[in-house]
């Protein structure tokens, strides 16, 4: 003898799943997205406060230029959702020129030049231990 279901109630049991399934997919993007920005925002704000130079295709930039710069690029980014992580933002923004392909360089007084995605790596580091 076979058990059948009600079709009502397996159309409900199914619907239950698909939302259940959408609104915990949904929360989770919710707050990766949230933290992303947060962190993206403390480079920014690292990168204003650092008193750094940023070098970008041969010429060199105060920290407020770069930070200009590099905002105007991430706003392109979250445009066409190729920044969902503050490692994406490094890597795709705040790494090499896209136009050049050159890398960005950073140098702070006191210490040697380097790469900017090592910066900002190093930066992210230090955001996401003091969080």
């Amino acid at each position: 003898m076979s058990h059948r279901q009600n079709p009502w109630t397996q159309a409900l049991a199914t619907a239950c799943l698909l939302f259940s399934l959408t609104a915990g997919a949904q929360t989770t993007s919710g707050a990766s997205k949230e933290t992303t920005e947060r962190e993206i925002q403390s480079l920014f704000k690292a990168l204003q406060q650092s008193g750094c130079d940023f070098a970008r295709n041969g010429q060199w930039y105060s920290a407020s230029e770069a930070s200009a710069h590099l905002e105007r690029k991430y706003s392109y980014l979250q445009k066409k959702a190729l920044a969902p992580t503050a490692e994406d933002f490094i890597a795709r923004a705040a790494s090499q020129s896209s136009m050049t392909s050159k890398p960005y360089l950073v140098r702070c007084p006191g210490q040697p030049e380097l790469r900017s995605q090592q910066w900002f790596e190093a930066q992210l580091a230090k955001t996401r231990t003091a969080q």
